[in-house]
Parts: C-alpha cells; sequence; structure tokens
C-alpha cells in the first residue's frame, strides 16, 4: 500500500501544476472518414470536402468534436507518467467538456494537461481529474477544454 500512498503524495504536491504537454497529432482526411465510417457521423461538414468547402465556413472539412475528444488517450500516453505500482489506468470520464473552436482538417492538435484533483477511491484506487486543454497548431482558441478523470490502479 505504500507505494499507492506515495503516488497520492505526489499528485497531491502537484496539484495546480502542468502534467506535461503531448505530441502533435495530425487530423487528416482520412482519419475523420475514418472516424465517420464507425460512429455512423457522416454529416458533409466532416465527410464531403467539395461540398464543405461551397456551403460550410470553415473553408473545407472539420474534425468531429468527439474525434477530437477520443484522442484524450492518445495525449495521455504521451504525457501522463506511469506511477510505480500502477498496473493500469482507465477512463473514469470527463466533467465540463465544451468544443469551442472547429479543428479543420489536416490540421494537428496536442493535448495540455494541468493536475487538479486527486480521490483515493480504495486501497488500489486513486481518481486523478485534470484539465485537459486541446490546442490547434498555429492558433490561439482551443479546440475543447474539459475536466478528464482517470482512475489508476495498483498492485
Amino acid at each position: 500500500m505504500s507505494m499507492i500512498n506515495d503516488a497520492f503524495a505526489s499528485i497531491q504536491h502537484s496539484l495546480g501544476t502542468e502534467i506535461g504537454v503531448s505530441d502533435w497529432q495530425l487530423i487528416d482526411q482520412a482519419m475523420i472518414d475514418a472516424f465517420g465510417t464507425v460512429t455512423l457521423d457522416r454529416q458533409f461538414i466532416h465527410n464531403d470536402p467539395v461540398r464543405a468547402k461551397a456551403e460550410a465556413p470553415f473553408g473545407g472539412t472539420i474534425a468531429h468534436g468527439f474525434l477530437v475528444l477520443s484522442l484524450a488517450s492518445r495525449f495521455a500516453f504521451d504525457t501522463f507518467p506511469k506511477m510505480e505500482g500502477q498496473v493500469m489506468g482507465m477512463n473514469y470520464g470527463f466533467d465540463k467538456v465544451r468544443f469551442l473552436t472547429p479543428v479543420p482538417c489536416n490540421a494537428r492538435v496536442r493535448g495540455r494537461f494541468i493536475a487538479k484533483d486527486v480521490v483515493q477511491k480504495s486501497e488500489t484506487q486513486l481518481l486523478q481529474t485534470s484539465a485537459m486543454t486541446v490546442e490547434i497548431e498555429g492558433t490561439s482558441k482551443p479546440a475543447l477544454v474539459a475536466n478528464w478523470l482517470t482512475l489508476a490502479v495498483f498492485n
């Protein structure tokens, strides 16, 4: 149980500070199309470049908001340190998700995380809340902001 106590103390000590920033991830039309196929969301602003350019105010197709949100897992792999004794991490949910700026096709995005809270749920589980901002390369306004809850499970 010492490992979970050490992890809890370490996270508590880091509250309010940046956990890290992920690598950039390209969102191209192939990714957008694949996401639309899997989720059955084939709205033209995502999957029809010609029509989107002609009819939508974005100058072309944009990524699905849920595609951008789902990249949180990718960003976490780049960013969150594995804690000693941790056997896995699980998505526990999101609070206050806001989609602020559409992500144009062929843009690059990355995740930035700040430690907000930690709660010990059991002798083997820590629930961490992180403020997540998804940034669009070359744009000052983020694609989205959310509070992400993740469960760290220890042996």
